[in-house]
């Protein structure tokens, strides 16, 4: 038991300044795209004019790799933006115009990134960072991210909104009022920890599926319609997997491999292997990696005499073929190494990571919230031992800093740390103790108000006359 320290309070910061973090940090590094005002020269001029043929092959190989390049491109002259598409995709439907590759980093600090309307993203094959400015992300949670596209809800009316973070488009969703109080059975809790993904409708519309840890309710809602739709009810589900605008997810209660989104007469798409070890004591995830879907499961192996607990555990790897719907065994992962948890699984290039070991598994077990599995030697390791700032009871360090970007992307694959802006590996368990962490925490949870029906119900009809009055 080391002795106990004051109070928390975020690392730099006394206990009044510690929401006004986000009006202290660095400006974002994302400056604004605009077309170039500089003088005309010749050679610009050439550039200005290149054939609009190889224009067009140049876009399409930006696009195959990153948006955001091909953002860049289109604001260099007007002979190039006029000679491509908008990458302003109103509907957000088109794959190819999305942030794909690009995740969300928090800064630790205490902060939520929604209340500092500004996120940290990360590409996870190129290993680029931006940190953007995002407005519109007053008066909002942030609870689900797919293919860079930020799901958002507000505070005040339960409505989600989908935001494109680099071009700002958004699409609205009707509100959680209505199956709040009817499926959700007034759990406000549910609401508070959602998680949601984007999926695709048709071939002009993109849906959100929600999901809520304290309720095994499964809801759906596709752009322009007024209502959300119950899609599952009574499931256990688990690692849940937004991958090429489908849903996948494992049930608990049972060994199958779901497409949850869009519903079809036959969802099992495969078995979890059982021949392992008891199906009870293993773990089982799913996760995109390179273009494919991969079925992760930790189980543990016979003990050796003076063997700890933790290095017992071991991995497998299946690629999950949904064509053929089955399972074939994978034993490398090249220059890759994923992050798993129950929440959302990650798969990252160690290519230009030197402190991130390719061909490795990173998880967490219960007081060991960083494990480092290598699948060439097949043992594993513990990366947090000196790091953690409390025995479960006190705090017995203050915060190592700078972190490290194994415990940022550890800590985005765990989001009821990620939205608090806490790193998981610090907060993965919150001591009584840290009773103004915990003031802080229930403060901002009191922001989100759910209406009754009746003024849901009264709301709705003043937007319809209002739309009405307008035509």
């Amino acid at each position: 038991m080391g002795r106990k320290l004051p109070p928390f309070t975020p690392a730099g910061t006394s206990t009044e300044t510690a929401g006004r973090r986000s009006r202290k940090r660095k400006a974002p590094s994302f400056p604004p795209l605009s077309a170039c005002k500089h003088r005309r020269t010749p050679e610009v001029s050439g550039w200005a004019s290149l054939p609009t043929d190889l224009i067009h092959l140049v876009t399409t190989r930006l696009l195959a790799v990153d948006v955001v390049d091909y953002i860049a491109f289109r604001a260099v002259c007007s002979g190039w933006r006029a000679s491509t598409h908008d990458a302003r995709d109103p509907t957000l439907r088109e794959l190819q115009l999305r942030p794909r590759g690009w995740i969300a980093l928090c800064d630790g600090d205490a902060v939520r990134p929604d209340d500092a309307c500004e996120i940290t993203f990360f590409h996870t094959r190129t290993s680029r960072r931006l940190r953007v400015h995002l407005p519109e992300l007053q008066r909002h949670r942030i609870v689900g991210f797919t293919d860079g596209l930020v799901v958002l809800l507000h505070k005040r009316t339960t409505a989600i909104r989908v935001l494109h973070p680099f071009t700002r488009v958004v699409v609205d969703f009707p509100s959680l009022v209505p199956v709040f109080h009817e499926v959700l059975f007034k759990n406000r809790r549910s609401v508070l920890d959602m998680n949601a993904a984007v999926c695709s409708a048709s071939a002009t519309s993109i849906a959100v599926v929600a999901w809520f840890p304290w309720s095994s309710v499964l809801l759906g809602a596709e752009a322009g319609r007024s209502s959300w739709e119950v899609l599952y009810q009574g499931y256990s589900l688990r690692s849940i997997l937004p991958f090429q605008g489908r849903l996948y997810a494992i049930k608990g209660s049972s060994r199958e491999i779901m497409q949850l989104y869009p519903r079809t007469p036959h969802p099992v798409i495969a078995y979890l292997p059982v021949y392992l070890c008891d199906p009870r004591l293993c773990g089982y995830f799913i996760v995109e990696s390179g273009g494919r879907v991969l079925l992760v499961v930790r189980h543990l192996i016979a003990p050796s005499p003076g063997m700890e607990p933790w290095q017992q555990i071991t991995f497998n790897l299946y690629t999950l073929d949904i064509d053929r719907r089955k399972l074939i065994p994978v034993s490398c992962l090249g220059k890759n190494a994923l992050f798993l948890h129950n929440d959302r699984c990650l798969s990252v290039s160690a290519r230009d990571l030197p402190s991130v070991s390719s061909n490795s598994i990173y998880f967490s077990i219960c007081r060991d919230p960083v494990m480092v599995y290598s699948l060439r030697t097949g043992f594993s390791e513990r990366l947090a031992v000196s790091c953690l700032i409390h025995d479960m009871n006190v705090r017995i360090r203050p915060s190592v800093r700078p972190f490290t970007i194994i415990d940022h992307l550890l800590t985005y694959c765990h989001p009821y740390e990620w939205t608090k802006g806490l790193m998981f590996h610090e907060y993965h368990y919150i001591p009584e103790s840290f009773e103004e962490l915990k003031k802080n925490i229930k403060v901002k949870d009191s922001q989100v108000s759910i209406s009754r029906m009746s003024a849901c119900r009264s709301e709705g009809r003043n937007r319809l006359a209002a739309a009405h009055s307008t035509q």
